[in-house]
Formats: C-alpha cells, sequence, structure tokens
C-alpha cells in the first residue's frame, strides 16, 4: 500500500458505494418485507428473548439490531457464538428466538451451536445471504436477502451485506415496535439516563424533592413581610393564600416594583428634583405597609404535582413565567417551582 499527500477527490467512488447499496435495498423490498412480516409473526409467538448471533462484521452487526430491539420493546441480547461454545448456550432458553446472521451461511462457530440450541429448544432464525446454505437447511425459519454484489470493489470486504442485515434488523424491530403497541413512555422506561427519558419521566413531584421550596404568605400580610419572605426563599415570587390555606393568588417582585411605579408617577409630575426623589422614596416606604391584597395576581396559572416537568416547562414558556404555585386537590400550595429548577433538572 502507498499513501499521498496530495488532496483527492473521491466523490465519484462515494457516490457510487451510496448508489450501488442503495440500489440493492430498493430492489429487494418486495420480497424482503414479506419475509420479514413472516419473521416478525414468529417472533410475536415467541415467549422468550430474541438471540442474536454473528462474528466478525456479521457479529457487529447482530450487536446493533440487539440494542434496537432491546431498547424498542423487544427482550434481546447478543451471544457471541465463539462464547457460546464455552458456556455461554447456557444463556438460551426453550421459549427463545435465535437470530443467526451469516452471509455464506457457512460460518463454521455458527454451525457448531445450532446442536446445542436445538436439543435446548430455542427456535432458529437464518438471516443470510446464501438460502441454499448449511445454516439455511438447518433453520426454523429463512430470512435471505439472496447474493448481493459488494460495494468493495475487490469482493472481499462486507458491505452492501451488512447494509442489507442492519436495514432488515431495524425493519424487525420497527414492526415489533408497533405490534406491541411501543409508545414514547415505554422509550423512556428503557433511556432513565437520556434527555428523553428526563423528558417523559421526570414530574414536579420529582422538581419539588430535588428543591423543596414553598413560600408563603397570608392576603393580610404588609408588603414589607412578604418581600422578607421573597428574599429569603429566592423565587422573586411567593403564594398569596386566605385564611383557610387556600390559594388566592400570587405576588412577584415585578406586582410590587409596577405598584411602586404607579405610586411615584401618580404623585411627581412636572419637573423632577433630587428632593422630589427624596419624597418619592418616602412614599415607597410607605407603600411597604400596604397590604398585599392590592398588589398581587389574583388568576395565577398552577400546576400539579404528579404532572411531567417537560409539561410544566412549556406552560412558563407559553405563558412567559418564570414561577408556577404547585397546587393540590384543595387548591392549596404545596410548592413553587421556578424555570431554573426544570432547566437544572435537563429538561
Amino acid at each position: 500500500m502507498s499513501s499521498t499527500h496530495l488532496k483527492v477527490n473521491f466523490k465519484d467512488t462515494i457516490s457510487e458505494v451510496l448508489e450501488l447499496e442503495a440500489k440493492v435495498i430498493l430492489e429487494r423490498k418486495e420480497y424482503l418485507s414479506t419475509q420479514i412480516n413472516e419473521c416478525v409473526n414468529f417472533i410475536l409467538k415467541c415467549k422468550g428473548r430474541v438471540i442474536i448471533t454473528g462474528i466478525g462484521k456479521s457479529g457487529l452487526v447482530g450487536k446493533k439490531i440487539a440494542a434496537t430491539l432491546a431498547s424498542t420493546g423487544t427482550p434481546s441480547f447478543f451471544l457471541h457464538p465463539a462464547e457460546g461454545l464455552h458456556g455461554d448456550l447456557g444463556m438460551v432458553t426453550d421459549s427463545d428466538v435465535v437470530i443467526a446472521i451469516s452471509n455464506s451461511g457457512e460460518t463454521e462457530e455458527i454451525l457448531k451451536t445450532i446442536p446445542s440450541i436445538k436439543r435446548i429448544g430455542a427456535k432458529i432464525v437464518a438471516l443470510v445471504g446464501n438460502s441454499n446454505s448449511s445454516l439455511a437447511e438447518r433453520a426454523d425459519l429463512i430470512l435471505s436477502y439472496g447474493i448481493v454484489e459488494e460495494a468493495c470493489p475487490l469482493g472481499l470486504a462486507p458491505t452492501t451485506s451488512t447494509t442489507l442485515t442492519l436495514v432488515i434488523g431495524d425493519a424487525l424491530a420497527i414492526s415489533l415496535l408497533k405490534a406491541r403497541d411501543f409508545k414514547p413512555e415505554n422509550f423512556a422506561v428503557f433511556h432513565p439516563g437520556g434527555s428523553l427519558g428526563r423528558k417523559l419521566l421526570l414530574t414536579v413531584e420529582d422538581i419539588i424533592s430535588t428543591a423543596n421550596r414553598n413560600p408563603v404568605a397570608n392576603e393580610n400580610s404588609n408588603v414589607n413581610e412578604v418581600l422578607f419572605q421573597m428574599t429569603e426563599f429566592g423565587l422573586g415570587a411567593i403564594n398569596i393564600v386566605d385564611s383557610r390555606g387556600k390559594l388566592k393568588g400570587i405576588l412577584t417582585d415585578g406586582d410590587i416594583r409596577r405598584g411602586l411605579a404607579r405610586e411615584i408617577n401618580s404623585k411627581l409630575k412636572g419637573i423632577l428634583t433630587d428632593g422630589d426623589i427624596r419624597r418619592g422614596l418616602a412614599r415607597e416606604i410607605n407603600i411597604l405597609q400596604e397590604k398585599v391584597n392590592k398588589l398581587y395576581n389574583e388568576n395565577p396559572i398552577t400546576i400539579r404535582a404528579e404532572l411531567l416537568a417537560a409539561e410544566a416547562l412549556k406552560i412558563m414558556e407559553d405563558n412567559k413565567v418564570n414561577v408556577l404555585p404547585v397546587v393540590n386537590d384543595y387548591q392549596e400550595p404545596v410548592a413553587m417551582i421556578h424555570i431554573q429548577d426544570v432547566v437544572k433538572m435537563g429538561i
């Protein structure tokens, strides 16, 4: 082999590979769909797991297929045939379906596992290129994509055949997903560490347990009393309740600022002097003695603890608010969440 530092354009080669593999996939669409449909029904009758086995490039593709099946509702794992010959066949049960991948259908390591698999009682699906191979002859079901032209110009490196195998695995997984009525929330159960899992599993209750804050003030409280509580909780807002503890509204620091602005603007007219400002500040102090019931929002948007955190985020974004009171069945505030609490959870 030789190497060169000259810049070479491989666009034609890339196009040839893509066109060849795409052409082969589309050419085999019709008869493959019939075979895959039969295989899906075969697997649905299985009460155990789907076990994928293969070696070399087929093994690498098999690992991906097993992972896709497992994450979309079909219990599955990959079994290396060489390891199977040395004890791992003990993981196979008579309720399982084994999908053995081999382009030639003559892979020695796989063929050696067949007698034990049959003795165990598991069903065998041969995913092969050669439908007249030894593996196909010993299988309960044949899933064959036929002899294909590899994209490798030497005809040696598995390329088109492994692409077809991967596509067949995807078609199996998605067909089984639909057959099992697998939903996004089911997917999230298998992916709790990902962003999708957090969006579909985390609830407002989870946020409350992480950031447990419930600022509450009575509707007859003075503004200055409430300000101390708002500062303590750091949410820029507070739940306002009546004498029975039921939510009456929400007071934000913005409400207080607007109340102060209205008070000052109503009394300061004409030329503004530093004396006016001092007197305005004095009036601000006076307004702090007012009752909060003159300032708070009587129609706050609320949320329940059992709802999804993602739903809380959407409500806040749609309504352009930074906080949401969390209420129980009796309309009593049990917490207040801030938009940053949700963001920190990775939603």
